[in-house]
């Protein structure tokens, strides 16, 4: 089973990863790890902290001479802003108790996290619910991504819509990584300071967010990923649990501020009679170089909570971060008065980064369902299985 777990605080020390379940003999590195990193602290609207911290996971376990060994990987991504908060994140106990923050901010974890966990003070919560813990997933994903490369899966994202502009190339799928399309295409979305492939609407959504910041606001909107490269057959339609749209919108919903989440079209299906909502299968003599293609892909690549061999698609809406330059009207934790929220330094947009950390998601999940069907000790044997898995997914009739 591929799994992981995470630990550590916004302003702690450091952000902590494990990892468990990759086979032995996948290369892997630091500098390939520091890839998605870079691209995650990157965008358009984000906040000074980004240009404070530059992050870079070191591989402290599971790796020698650069192939995993099988064994559990552990991750360190230090935090450089550690130093400007040492008294306030000290672990030690101290003398003089640290100043209690009781301004509750209105769309933040502040005021159920203090009540379920029984806090006098807002701190202790914010600090975990800090969107900061997304680095450490990102680093899992690119472990998942370089995973998945092996098998000639590739994951890509793109902005949809940056607050109310709507991106003309949207629901384009970016090309595979070895289209002679593929280059121009992934150069138009990570060049844009919004990762937007639409020249016109990228300009747009900056001036959408200066406006937000000269106004002491903030701005969400959608992003999409695609998975190319994925065969047929990953995830189960016999358990709730093992269907594989499910665990992607799970994944994909936890990342702080996704409020929305749809697989291929989506809610837009729903407005849609069934002749013109599902996808065509197509003959033999128009598959090309792959068995079972599609006319169209609306379901997004998943059918029965199975894979079907299309480009899986996840779209998510992200909302307005909470955290405002112009607070809220909010109440004191201490005493119920009113009061304006706590404002701490935090991003006026941060969709472009959240594409990178849904890439993140939806690779970990699929690297995940790979392992779990094709199995293997040592990444060759995973490889053997999935090689002679193919062999079997053509027509029934011509199966040997």
């Amino acid at each position: 089973m591929f799994r992981f777990l995470t630990a550590g605080e916004s302003h702690g020390k450091a952000l902590v990863v494990i990892i468990e379940g990759l086979p032995a003999g996948l290369p892997l590195s630091e500098d390939y790890l520091a890839l998605d990193l870079r691209r995650r602290q990157g965008g358009y609207g984000r906040s000074q902290r980004q240009q404070i911290e530059e992050d870079r996971a070191e591989i402290l376990s599971g790796v020698r001479h650069g192939l995993t060994l099988g064994s559990p990987i552990s991750l360190i991504i230090q935090n450089r802003d550690w130093q400007n908060w040492q008294d306030v994140m000290q672990v030690e106990t101290t003398q003089e108790p640290a100043k209690k923050l009781t301004r509750l901010r209105p769309g933040h974890a502040d005021l159920a996290g203090v009540m379920k966990y029984g806090q006098d003070d807002v701190r202790p919560i914010l600090e975990r619910a800090s969107a900061r813990e997304t680095a450490a997933r990102v680093a899992v994903g690119a472990v998942a991504r370089r995973c998945l490369a092996e098998f000639g899966s590739a994951v890509h994202s793109h902005t949809v819509a940056g607050g109310d502009v709507t991106a003309a190339v949207e629901g384009d799928p970016p090309p595979k990584a070895d289209s002679p399309q593929a280059k121009p295409v992934a150069e138009a979305v990570e060049e844009s300071p919004v990762r937007c492939a639409d020249p016109e609407a990228s300009l747009r959504m900056v001036r959408a967010i200066d406006a937000a910041r000269e106004s002491g606001d903030t701005l969400g909107g959608i992003f999409e990923v695609w998975a190319t490269g994925v065969p047929i057959g990953l995830g189960s339609h016999v358990h709730w649990d093992r269907r594989l749209d499910g665990r992607l919108a799970q994944a994909v919903m936890s990342i702080p501020s996704v409020k929305g989440v749809g697989i291929g079209g989506g809610f837009a299906l729903a407005g849609l009679p069934g002749s013109q909502a599902h996808d065509v299968i197509l003959p033999a003599e128009q598959w090309g170089d792959r068995p079972w293609r599609r006319a169209t892909n609306r379901a997004g690549g998943l059918e029965g909570g199975m894979t079907n061999g299309e480009p899986v698609i996840v779209r998510a809406a992200l909302k307005p971060i909470s955290t405002l330059p112009k607070p809220l009207p909010s109440a004191d934790l201490a005493t119920g008065e009113a009061i304006q929220a706590h404002y701490e330094r935090s991003d006026i947009c941060a969709v472009p980064a959240a594409g990178v950390i849904g890439e993140a998601m939806v690779a970990i999940v699929l690297a995940e369902a790979m392992l779990e069907k094709f199995g293997g000790d040592h990444i060759d044997e995973t490889k053997r299985n999935y090689q002679a898995y193919l062999k079997t997914i053509g027509p029934r009739g011509a199966i040997e």
